[in-house]
């Protein structure tokens, strides 16, 4: 569960709550799960999504080499 103190500004509360959902992925997953998606779509998603992590992970370790 995410918390969110209130200290007079409601909205810089809101800018921070915002941030915490999107960092812990919320707001990717609440899209994700808007529309129905079959089985063949989520698996080409999931490839592509570790496609994605490993080349990331790649750039960093040259980067860091």
């Amino acid at each position: 569960m995410i918390e969110v103190e209130v200290r007079g500004d409601i909205e810089q509360a809101l800018r921070l709550l915002k941030k915490k959902l999107q960092l812990d992925g919320v707001k990717k997953e609440l899209k994700r799960r808007e529309y129905y998606e079959k089985p063949s779509a989520k698996r080409r998603r999931k490839q592509a999504e570790a496609k994605r992590k490993l080349r990331k992970l790649q750039i960093r370790m040259e980067r860091d080499a």
